[in-house]
């Protein structure tokens, strides 16, 4: 009983820690200007992100700083350097802005009414200094997703997705998205905020079609990241080492 206590306690120093490190990469400018901006720091360059409280997609949620504080403390797991990248329901943009400065090709994705907020955050903060000018483009999910993203010519490394399941009743649609863009040899790297029942039975749906890895259990955030892969993939593989 002792020992269980013992590994519980050391589990929410690290959870704590963590936690800590992420929340600390956000800060508030030092004057009140014309224009509202929440800062990030991040590949050791300020990034500036421009909010919409009026729209859930252009809010910056916690979940996005979480994948952003992976991908750059993980580079070398997970090289992002000129590697194509997807992100679904980009938002306000960060994770694309910080994927674009690790060296990704992104094509960053959302609804159109969010885009103009997007765009411009994106626009900002990496013109003259990434190795690739990001996309930005619209993908309402499960519309149209053959046809503007063929695979004959669209084939990604890495889906990244932050916070895309909450409150959100395409979540089928959101699904037949993942499932379309992952092809054999694409990683999704997907963190989430679990805050009702949804939440879980999409991941157990997801489940399903997918291998799932946690990379992060975030408690006190009540944030988990996962990365994800094809489970046809790995039969597959299995399949041509037996041969």
């Amino acid at each position: 009983m002792e020992d269980s206590r013992t590994k519980e306690e050391a589990s929410a120093a690290v959870d704590a820690e963590l936690a800590k490190a992420i929340m600390a990469r956000q800060f508030s400018p030092s004057l009140i200007g014309t224009e509202a901006w929440e800062g990030y720091k991040f590949s050791d360059l300020e990034i500036r992100i421009k909010e919409s409280t009026d729209l859930y997609g252009a809010v910056l949620w916690p979940s996005a700083m979480v994948l952003c504080h992976f991908l750059e403390t993980n580079r070398d797991k997970y090289n992002l350097m000129d590697k194509n990248v997807i992100e679904l329901g980009a938002g306000t943009g960060l994770v694309t802005i910080v994927s674009s400065l690790l060296g990704a090709r992104v094509t960053s994705t959302d609804l159109p009414d969010v885009l103009g907020n997007l765009r411009y955050n994106v626009m900002r903060n990496t013109k003259d200094r990434c190795r690739y000018i990001p996309a930005v483009t619209e993908l309402i999910w499960g519309q149209e997703v053959e046809q503007r993203f063929p695979r004959a010519t669209h084939c990604f490394d890495y889906i990244l997705a932050a916070d895309v399941v909450y409150s959100h009743p395409y979540l089928d649609e959101l699904m037949d998205t993942f499932d379309y863009l992952c092809q054999e040899n694409t990683q999704i790297l997907w963190a989430m905020r679990f805050r009702l029942d949804p939440e879980n039975s999409f991941v157990d749906r997801f489940q399903q079609r997918f291998h799932m890895e946690q990379l992060y259990n975030l408690p006190s955030l009540s944030i988990k990241l996962y990365r994800a892969w094809r489970k046809d993939r790995r039969t597959k593989d299995q399949g041509e080492a037996a041969a």
